[in-house]
């Protein structure tokens, strides 16, 4: 795994950062991330956005073997299985 994946070099608040849910129609782990990644993103105020690989040619070359895929601002953070823990820290929580 990077050493960028899972930290974040940004020390915006919890409510001012985005975190961005990359998947596709009909996949389980991705029901399953955006779960986690709803429950913890209203608790702290975050905000979420979906990207759906299937309507996105680069996202799909650049990871159709991750979903889902979690990037914060940005940054990819995890793929496949999201951590709550994780995403608290890595949101600054």
């Amino acid at each position: 795994m990077s050493p960028l994946i899972g930290r974040s070099a940004s020390k915006k608040p919890p409510h001012e950062r985005t975190v961005t849910l990359i998947g596709k129609p009909g996949c389980h782990l991705c029901d399953e991330a955006r779960a986690v990644i709803e429950k913890v993103a209203s608790e702290l105020g975050t905000a979420v956005e979906e990207r759906d690989i299937t309507q996105d040619e680069e996202l799909y070359r650049k990871y159709w073997e991750q979903i889902p895929v979690v990037l914060v601002d940005g940054a990819q953070h995890d793929f496949w299985r999201v951590d709550e823990q994780r995403l608290r820290k890595a949101l600054g929580a």
